[in-house]
């Protein structure tokens, strides 16, 4: 069988350049179409970002006007903040009320109980001085002493029972014998002592003192002020003795 080849190379050329070139059109504008749709997405979007910007500023000028136009907003302000100020330091404060009931609970009862002429609580250095008397003398002073080293301040904290000395580093001052308001010889003593932050803090929960002779709830101060723990101070008296 004889094949006549009818269409010359030229021809042929030709036609296969013309192929071409209609595939790179077509293909041009496919990608000339695509980059249209991503500039008008893009368009889209940037102008939603204007339109959203435009409508909160104007959202935030309303809210300021609002603002501007309440009568003593200053004043408001002001007060605000100071409610604020007021419950921090409240939760900062120390129950120091509750040294009454911790003074009542480590007291000796008779005949070696003591009186208390002054009562210091230095919170920045935790440590609280007594200065008081004693009718029935040393045996008396050393029995509270004893009293208060071997006391324990019983704390929660997270969910656990904690307990810590409530007398650490005691000093004993000067100790000598004097009269009280009624004449009647006693002993003079003052002595200081360090205690535990958690004693006075009102963020310990329920605090406890454990005495060797039983336990107190001080958390509240339920027993206030006690009259019979304090006495005047005594003075000198003719045959003084120092320890």
């Amino acid at each position: 069988m004889i094949e006549i080849n009818l269409i010359p190379d030229v021809k042929r050329e030709l036609l296969r350049a013309k192929m071409m070139r209609n595939a790179v059109t077509a293909m041009s504008i496919t990608v000339g179409m695509i980059a249209v749709g991503v500039a008008v997405a893009l368009g889209l979007i940037f102008g939603g970002q204007i339109a959203l910007e435009a409508l909160h500023d104007g959202t935030i000028k309303n809210k300021a006007r609002e603002l501007t136009s309440i009568e003593d907003l200053d004043k408001l302000v002001t007060i605000q903040h100071q409610l604020a100020t007021i419950n921090k330091l409240s939760s900062e404060r120390q129950a120091d009320s509750r040294l009454f009931d911790v003074m009542t609970a480590v007291n000796p009862v008779a005949p070696n109980s003591i009186k208390i002429a002054t009562l210091k609580l230095k919170p920045e250095s935790r440590t609280i001085t007594i200065e008081g008397s004693a009718e029935n003398g040393y045996i008396a002073l050393e029995i509270f002493k004893k009293t208060i080293t071997n006391t324990t301040v019983q704390t929660t904290q997270n969910g656990q029972e904690v307990k810590q000395p409530l007398a650490e580093n005691l000093q004993a001052g000067e100790a000598s014998f004097g009269e009280d308001a009624n004449g009647k010889k006693v002993l003079r003593f003052s002595f200081t002592f360090t205690y535990p932050a958690e004693l006075f803090s009102k963020t310990s929960g329920s605090v406890v003192i454990a005495t060797p002779n039983g336990k107190v709830d001080v958390t509240d101060s339920r027993l206030g002020v006690p009259e019979s723990l304090f006495a005047k101070k005594p003075k000198d008296a003719s045959n003084k003795e120092k320890n």
